[in-house]
């Protein structure tokens, strides 16, 4: 699994993944041009994203209604070292459940590979390489 970003001036980048383009950029009061979501907020949609997914292959398997599932994703910023912290996961079903499904939707979303990446911190290395201009 990899994605490419390329720093395209300013605060703006562009995040390639195989045949998909997303821009990344920060708010005008940041500096950005306000294209693209920040690096946090393309986490936090991450996580929901993921646990969206999961909602819905649940609610599907036991032939629920699945469009219009709703997932909010909350943070707070924290510091020393700076981060994201408390995170809140709220789904908005687009049907009434049994408490069982209900239960079987929170099982499912602790199944999210954001979810479970969070709650066990990989292991990040950095490795810096430098472009190499070819003789014209």
């Amino acid at each position: 699994m990899e994605v490419f970003i390329e720093h395209l001036g300013d605060l703006q980048f562009e995040i390639k993944a195989r045949a998909h383009t997303i821009p990344c950029d920060q708010p005008i009061e940041n500096g950005g041009y306000d294209e693209g979501m920040t690096p946090p907020e393309l986490f936090l949609a991450s996580l929901g994203s993921c646990a969206g997914f999961y909602a819905a292959q649940y609610l599907r398997k036991h032939g629920l209604a699945t469009e219009g599932t709703r997932i909010k994703v909350t943070a707070e910023k924290a510091k020393n070292p700076p981060r994201l912290a408390d995170f809140r996961i709220e789904v908005e079903l687009p049907v009434e459940v049994s408490e069982q499904h209900r239960a079987g939707v929170e099982q499912a979303i602790h199944h999210c590979l954001i979810h479970n990446t969070l709650l066990n911190p990989p292991q990040i290395s950095i490795e810096i390489n430098q472009l190499v201009a070819t003789p014209s």
